[in-house]
């Protein structure tokens, strides 16, 4: 009031000022101006400040109830056994027996390569494995007729009393016999070879057919009949398939801040972009320790196994899971906007002091209504609560959070307790 009676006194005396005349005239002209502009403003600023209501704050209660501590991580569904079925051998397809969705079962033809090249091949061993065995029963007849030879020389060798045949004649005989069992064993050994080369002709025939390993469904398929499949280095996958999408692993990116806390045997629940409106359960069968970095995050592989009955979830879906960490019940809990909430200014602290102070900038808040109470402990933290109108400091101790409500550990507060979450600037 008293600022309001000095700026109508200035005013007064500029109004009842006499007209300045020569050069006195254009020397107050100026500074009259800027003192005429000063008050005005003066007014304006003044007029707001006493039009200006008091400030209100939102509050809400503290009450007692039961938290759920939960850790969201993002991932994507991926069939339980998944299986490349690949070719060994090059080819051209001849044939492509299922399509995309295809339900199959084990052994089941998917498709069939062109053999005509391996059947000429396979001919060519058989006849190769034919003429071992002729020559080893020729090699073996070779072998009679030499020990029947020897046999002969030796009777002789016996009548004459070793003086016919003679003995250069004796060690020829033996040569000739020991000559023909190794070539008998020779051609045995071929025919050996000739065997397995026709056994190994009839093994790639036999993988000319490629047949399903598992039960399941197609869930890509990357021929087309006539094309040609080279697996000269590694198998190319010809098919994949899903054994039961019946059930289905949630694989999700757990941040290093949080994998202390999630653990084998915990639920879940997920919901993916394809139904917003659906929630599904799951249940952690794995919380893997190797870990990947992406652009500076370390995150760790979590696996939740997902019952689809309806089949309504695919492979590759992106989902959003919420695990359960905690559960507490019967605590007093406390609205989380209550532990961000700073009182503006500080109770009955002016703000300006006559015209200089109206016209600068408010000074910085006191350092003692900074939100959290310096301590060792970082789960001590300061609430406001109302008292007779007023705003009263209230220290206490946080345990367990989530997004809406905090546990209060220890405190001077009770359940109904009324605490400032926000407040509401006056209107005009």
């Amino acid at each position: 009031m008293d600022m309001k009676k000095d700026l109508k006194s200035a005013a007064a005396i500029i109004m009842t000022a006499g007209p300045l005349k020569g050069s006195g005239f254009k020397r107050y002209l100026l500074p009259g101006c800027l003192l005429i502009a000063v008050v005005v403003v003066a007014i304006v600023i003044m007029g707001s400040v006493g039009k200006s209501k008091e400030i209100q704050y939102k509050t809400e209660q503290v009450r007692r109830g039961d938290l759920v501590v939960i850790v969201t991580a993002t991932g994507t569904l991926q069939p339980t056994n998944k299986v490349d079925v690949g070719s060994e051998l090059s080819g051209t397809i001849k044939r492509v027996a299922v399509d995309y969705n295809s339900r199959v079962k084990a052994g089941q033809i998917l498709a069939v390569l062109d053999t005509a090249k391996l059947e000429a091949t396979i001919a060519q061993s058989r006849a190769a494995l034919e003429s071992a065995k002729a020559k080893a029963q020729q090699a073996k007849a070779t072998v009679t007729e030499t020990q029947a030879k020897m046999a002969q020389y030796q009777k002789v060798w016996n009548l004459s009393g070793g003086k016919v045949p003679s003995q250069t004649e004796m060690d020829a005989a033996k040569a000739s016999l020991e000559r023909a069992k190794a070539d008998a064993a020779n051609n045995a050994a071929a025919v050996s070879q000739a065997e397995a080369v026709l056994k190994a002709n009839l093994t790639d025939l036999s993988k000319s057919v490629i047949k399903s390993p598992i039960n399941g469904i197609v869930l890509a398929r990357s021929i087309e009949p006539g094309q040609t499949v080279a697996a000269s280095f590694t198998a190319p996958v010809l098919f994949t398939l899903a054994e039961d999408l019946t059930k289905m692993d949630l694989h999700v990116n757990v941040d290093e801040a949080d994998i202390g806390r999630v653990l084998e045997g915990q639920s879940a629940t997920f919901s993916v972009a394809a139904y917003p409106n659906r929630t599904f359960e799951a249940l952690i069968s794995q919380a893997r320790y190797g870990s990947s970095t992406t652009s500076g995050v370390v995150t760790y592989e979590t696996v939740l196994k997902v019952e689809n009955p309806d089949l309504s979830l695919r492979p590759g879906m992106t989902a959003t899971a919420d695990i359960t960490v905690r559960k507490l019940e019967n605590v007093i809990l406390i609205p989380g906007a209550a532990l961000r909430f700073s009182p503006p200014v500080a109770q009955g602290q002016k703000t300006s002091t006559g015209l200089v102070g109206a016209l600068l900038p408010r000074p910085p808040k006191p350092e003692g209504q900074r939100r959290d109470v310096t301590g060792d402990s970082k789960n001590t933290k300061q609430v406001w609560v109302l008292k007779n109108g007023q705003l009263a400091p209230v220290s206490i101790i946080v345990g367990a959070s989530n997004s809406g409500a905090t546990e209060v550990i220890s405190g001077d507060i009770q359940p109904g307790a009324l605490v400032v979450t926000d407040s509401i600037a006056g209107g005009k």
